[in-house]
């Protein structure tokens, strides 16, 4: 069949967790054996992967007769330079979509769900067999997007780090994390577990673990002092919400900067007082990270771009 286009298409794929374990343990017998040998299912593994290998095998075949395609591996997101007219296809699950948009600027991004009986694929709203109607819609320009707001922390040595979902400040370690922060003309020198400062699309998430854990102690002491996330908090709002982890009130770290709205006008500032281990990463993916240790300062802010997410 004739190719509609002559851009490129870039499938986005991951490793799946029996790829892991083969990679961790040489074979997929002695994966096999570490497995069943804790009690665990090994069988659930396999079909995972068969089925998510047989959706790469199908993606790759629809793709290949709308235009170029490359493959690309997560692990190699990093250092790709994507083309302008570049379509972004991410095949697994939620994640991926979040970790592939970072990296995007005008591209746009088709998120496909591997599997629906196994992912909700709440990123993920196409099947396999949607692109042979989606691909080329999108290419003529008939098929609508979703702005997806993205953080960026910006240490002041010129290094930038951006974020779909969320960014991480603190300890690699469980140990407590020093830091000053400053936010709207307001300063504190706080010890605490780390703080999240989250996008709306990330908002469900890590974000929403740290306000329940904190309501439920707040019910369970009966109280009712526990901020409430706005409704309109989603994937377009152009503002961010930071949460303090577990902050400790002692004679030099304070706790009254704990929560709060970061917007363009309003950045929030961390300097680290840090001697080792300080870190900053996004999106949960600890190797995509940026050294924060003492004399190090990051500002979290809007980026300029957004994301492009396929409807």
């Amino acid at each position: 069949m004739e190719r509609t286009t002559e851009n490129k298409i870039v499938l986005i794929t991951q490793k799946t967790r029996l790829e892991m374990l083969i990679r961790r343990y040489n074979t997929k017998e002695q994966a096999q054996f570490f497995i069943e040998h804790g009690g665990g299912d090994f069988s659930d593994y396999v079909a995972e992967h068969d089925r998510y290998t047989a959706a790469v095998r199908q993606v790759t075949a629809i793709l290949e007769m709308q235009g170029r395609v490359q493959r690309l591996d997560r692990d190699y997101l990093t250092g790709y330079i994507f083309g302008e007219n570049d379509l972004v296809i991410a095949l697994g699950r939620d994640g991926l979509v979040a970790n592939t948009l970072k990296y995007l600027d005008t591209q746009q991004l088709v998120g496909v769900n591997p599997d629906p009986s196994r992912w909700d694929g709440v990123l993920l709203p196409f099947s396999a067999a949607d692109l042979k109607k989606i691909v080329p819609e999108v290419f003529s320009g008939r098929r609508d997007t979703k702005t997806v707001t993205i953080a960026e922390a910006a240490l002041s040595d010129g290094q930038t780090l951006f974020a779909v979902n969320d960014l991480f400040i603190g300890q690699k370690t469980h140990v407590s994390a020093r830091y000053i922060i400053d936010i709207g003309g307001r300063a504190e020198e706080q010890s605490s577990s780390g703080m999240i400062i989250s996008t709306g699309l990330g908002s469900t998430g890590w974000l929403s673990s740290v306000i329940a854990g904190a309501a439920g102690v707040d019910r369970g002491c009966g109280l009712n002092t526990v901020p409430v996330l706005p409704e309109g908090f989603n994937c377009s709002s152009r503002y961010l919400y930071y949460t303090v982890r577990e902050p400790f009130a002692s004679r030099t770290t304070g706790t009254d900067l704990v929560f709060g709205r970061v917007e363009k006008d309003t950045p929030l500032t961390v300097t680290s007082l840090m001697p080792e281990n300080g870190v900053i990463f996004s999106d949960g993916v600890e190797q995509d990270s940026l050294e924060f240790n003492s004399g190090a300062r990051v500002t979290v802010s809007l980026a300029d771009r957004t994301g492009r997410l396929v409807i």
